[in-house]
């Protein structure tokens, strides 16, 4: 950061809240680590060549489902098919996993293991469709659908499309119907436990539940992705990251029933760029804490951004009870339309049948800045700082927000959350720099008054 600019900044933080010493350095440090904050996102990761269909293919060694006895009728089982020219591609240097375009596979839940020879890429250019009757599903694969695990510097790419054939699953769903029992359902496709891996082009539609899921994986980098699924479809998470370090998603659009993408648990430098966002939930970190969990999560950048009409805009969430904490976070230049609680921490989340008990223990959240963010929300209380009574929520930043309401003013909310803004901040959130406990500020124009939140307002089920 520029050292003027950062002198001019420490002038600005003892002129408006008349104090000095530790708290504005600090205040300033805060600053200047969030402002840098970024995640190298130029390394391609690009060791392998992208195949080239010239007479040789680029010195590939092509291995077409069709040629083990895929069908691609849409009927025919295909699934053994897959697992053998699975075997083959992988125990292949250089080979070229083909899924030919103009066909539709239909494939059960199957896991693809590696580790695998050198540059292997699983080229999808025609659809993969799940069965889409859940009574006959393999119990032992209840929570996948196309599953791969172990591998290393792997290209899946491709014009095709992953689709879950989710509906009957949502409608067996207890959010759809309560009188249904609550349980998992298939993710579509899964990267586990792997490294270095590219993702490129693919469309991922109505899945059973989550679409994409990367889990204990470092090194990942998605692009141009496309994940649908209808707006009311339940806990339909279009990219899920847990427990996964140096996680880039760049130009992806994402439209699901809920969170565009959810970063939990044990993940770290992860960076999303282009995005676009809606119908969904937005872009959350979290939920984290359920049952009295650890949940730790730092070094998340979110950077240029369209959210429209979702139910959240940039939001983080966490269950009462848990521990650890999100910290170093950044979410810039996002534009919102017509979206619910365009920013939110919300560390009262309970998304359960009954209420959640008051507990005491909560995850630490802290230095989080909101940068350029601009649009129009449905909610009056556009920003929204629900925190922890015992776990305050500590250098929240806000600079160049600028949130209108199309019917009405728009309002902070602060419970137990502290920080500051600098540049235009509107609504007003004088409240994160208030010594009150909670208070909502109120931005009428140029008026601003204080009122007393109701209670409601920091218990909340899912939104």
């Amino acid at each position: 950061m520029d050292k003027f600019f950062m002198l001019s900044i420490l002038g600005l933080l003892i002129a408006s809240y008349g104090v000095a010493g530790n708290m504005v350095y600090d205040n300033i440090a805060t600053l200047d680590e969030l402002e840098s904050l970024d995640i190298e996102d130029d390394n391609d990761f690009d060791f392998f060549e992208i195949p080239s269909w010239a007479s040789e293919r680029g010195g590939k060694v092509l291995v077409n489902v069709d040629s083990f006895g895929a069908v691609g009728d849409g009927v025919s089982d295909d699934t053994q098919a897959f697992q053998k020219a699975w075997d083959t591609a992988c125990s292949t240097p250089k080979a070229v996993l083909l899924v030919p375009q103009d066909r539709r596979y239909l494939v059960n839940a199957t896991k693809f293991q590696g580790p695998c020879a050198e540059k292997l890429v699983v080229q999808i250019d025609g659809t993969i469709v799940a069965p889409n009757e859940t009574n006959n599903w393999n119990p032992k694969f209840a929570r996948i659908w196309l599953d791969f695990s172990k591998l290393e510097g792997v290209l899946f790419q491709g014009h095709g499309v992953i689709d879950g054939s989710g509906s009957k699953w949502w409608a067996a769903s207890c959010k759809k119907n309560k009188t249904n029992p609550c349980k998992g359902a298939p993710t579509a496709l899964t990267i586990d436990s792997s490294s270095a891996i590219k993702v490129k082009g693919l469309t991922i539609q109505n899945s059973q539940q989550m679409h994409f899921v990367i889990s204990r994986s470092d090194s990942v980098r998605v692009t141009g992705v496309q994940v649908s699924a209808p707006g009311d479809s339940p806990n339909t998470d279009g990219i899920h990251i847990t427990q996964s370090t140096n996680v880039v998603l760049q130009e992806c659009k994402i439209g699901t029933g809920d969170d565009c993408v959810s970063i939990v648990n044990a993940s770290s430098n992860i960076k999303m760029k282009r995005i676009y966002c809606g119908p969904g939930h937005g872009i959350s970190i979290g939920s984290l804490g359920k049952d009295n969990s650890i949940g730790i999560v730092t070094q998340v950048v979110l950077d240029t951004a369209v959210l429209k009409e979702t139910t959240n805009g940039v939001r983080i969430k966490t269950w009462q009870g848990g521990s650890g904490y999100v910290q170093g976070v950044r979410f810039q230049n996002v534009m919102m339309e017509d979206v619910a609680n365009p920013i939110i921490i919300d560390q009262f989340y309970c998304d359960s049948p009954k209420s959640c008990e008051n507990q005491t223990s909560a995850v630490n959240i802290t230095k989080i800045i909101y940068k350029n963010i601009s649009g129009t929300t449905k909610s009056e209380k556009a920003m929204k700082f629900a925190c922890s009574d015992t776990v305050p929520c500590s250098n929240i930043v806000l600079s160049n927000i600028n949130l209108e309401k199309k019917d009405g003013t728009v309002e902070t909310y602060c419970n137990s959350a502290q920080g500051f803004g600098y540049g235009t901040v509107h609504p007003s959130a004088d409240c994160l720099s208030s010594h009150d406990k909670n208070h909502l500020l109120i931005d009428q124009s140029d008026d601003a008054k204080l009122a007393e939140p109701e209670r409601q307002d920091i218990v909340h089920t899912e939104l």
